[in-house]
């Protein structure tokens, strides 16, 4: 293993790629603490040492920013605008068709909807850098009671210091993306994803050290424990797929034979990754959302009895109802996602179209039926996973009492173990290209 990485670093071209990537991140990681002009800095860190986290979907968010969001910093909004753009232009390729064209359309279709994405994520990053600041204005952004530093977060009331924030917090989403791309194409593995894992790598040592000041030291060597199992779990799952054989038949093209090879079509057990999660989360915070402006007390001085029910079972997380909510919702939104990025009629038509055939099944619709009655009960267990991995977090907070944003389950650990796998496995092709021998053995 040590020669392997050894190798790595001997290498001039995959050297100067891992130290570039590096590079970026640690911009990525600098302009993370880098605060908006008209940003009370003080008062933001003196409030976030009284409150702690963030609950609900402003949790999932400051998770994906590193931090930076509840810091309000040049990179408060981090990769979220960007991902929300990804997922909506993949959902868009089902209602719109011209999408659906683009992406068939090869490489030129896939630049035209790399541009759209990029539109999209400047068009949300105004709309949730200017929600972001309309909170923190009013002090709701990390709502303490007891504490006027959390209501002073912003030094400046003026239209003008309102605007430039939004532009800084847009821009910094901007230059995110320009990061991204640049890792991708001079660096190692996807640009994004290698964002997005800094950001999340980079609260594991602050979550860590306060279960074990919360909670002790036996508490803390618990956590270390099922952390150890979950990540083993996750990757134990994230390699495991179905294979199902094809064939394809020999063909005369001028003077040349083709095909008469046989392969497989991998279908992994989690297809969906972590989409499923972001969207229940997103999700569940909406009746949150819709509680809090709806706080008006009564003559006697209580909330609406729908408010205090929904503050009671959709706000901390901690309740069964909340719980099993949040698993149906991912089990649903699994199969949902999966039917929307995995066709088998497509893969069927392609197959027919190029000879191939899947042994004992007949081409065309027949493979389509049984592609299909695969994927639907592989994905039953993949929903499942999901499931169990992002309720992690809320099961972690309901009996030890540990931090809700336990950091060896939902979304964090899915992206943490998927992008290294990823990456690890681009070192060891690029290494394999001038050694006979990868990193991994």
């Amino acid at each position: 293993m040590f020669s392997a990485i050894a190798r790595v670093f001997r290498t001039p071209d995959l050297r100067r790629k891992i130290g570039f990537t590096l590079a970026i991140i640690a911009i990525y990681r600098l302009g993370a603490h880098v605060p908006t002009p008209f940003v009370n800095f003080p008062n933001v860190q003196s409030c976030l040492d009284q409150s702690g986290t963030a609950q609900g979907l402003l949790s999932l968010v400051n998770l994906f920013s590193g931090g930076a969001l509840l810091q309000l910093s040049i990179f408060a909004l981090g990769v979220m605008p960007y991902i929300t753009a990804t997922i909506i232009v993949q959902l868009l390729r089902v209602v719109i068709p011209h999408f659906e064209t683009l992406y068939k359309e090869g490489q030129s279709g896939q630049a035209k909807l790399t541009q759209y994405t990029r539109y999209l994520t400047i068009a949300l990053a105004l709309l949730q850098s200017t929600t972001l600041v309309t909170v923190a204005r009013s002090g709701q952004l990390i709502p303490v009671t007891g504490v006027p530093e959390c209501a002073q977060l912003v030094t400046s009331e003026a239209w003008y210091a309102q605007l430039l924030m939004i532009i800084t917090m847009t821009a910094g989403t901007g230059l995110i993306m320009w990061f991204a791309e640049l890792v991708t194409e001079r660096g190692v593995g996807n640009g994004m994803s290698i964002l997005i894992f800094t950001s999340i790598a980079a609260t594991f040592p602050a979550a860590l050290w306060s279960i074990a000041i919360a909670r002790g030291f036996e508490i803390f060597l618990l956590v270390l424990a099922v952390g150890i199992a979950v990540v083993a779990l996750v990757v134990f799952v994230e390699q495991s797929q179905r294979r199902i054989p094809v064939q394809y038949a020999k063909r005369m093209v001028g003077r040349r034979t083709y095909g008469g090879t046989n392969t497989y079509i991998p279908i992994k057990v989690n297809m969906a990754g972590v989409v499923p999660v972001i969207f229940a989360s997103s999700l569940l915070y909406i009746p949150a959302l819709i509680a809090q402006f709806n706080q008006n007390p009564d003559a006697d001085g209580n909330v609406p009895g729908w408010v205090a029910w929904i503050q009671q079972y959709f706000t901390t997380g901690d309740s069964p109802l909340y719980m099993a909510v949040y698993f149906l919702l991912i089990i649903g939104f699994t199969y949902f996602y999966v039917a929307i990025t995995f066709n088998p009629v497509d893969v069927a038509d392609n197959m027919k179209k190029y000879g191939g055939f899947i042994p004992g099944i007949r081409a065309g619709r027949p493979t389509a039926e049984y592609l299909d009655y695969v994927l639907t009960r592989i994905t039953a267990p993949g929903s499942i996973y999901l499931g169990l991995i992002a309720l992690l977090p809320l099961i972690a907070l309901a009996t030890v009492g540990a931090n809700q944003n336990f950091p060896f389950g939902g979304a964090s650990i899915l992206i943490i173990v998927g992008v290294g796998l990823e990456t690890v496995k681009q070192i060891d092709a690029q290494l394999q290209q001038r050694h006979y021998e990868g990193l991994l053995r």
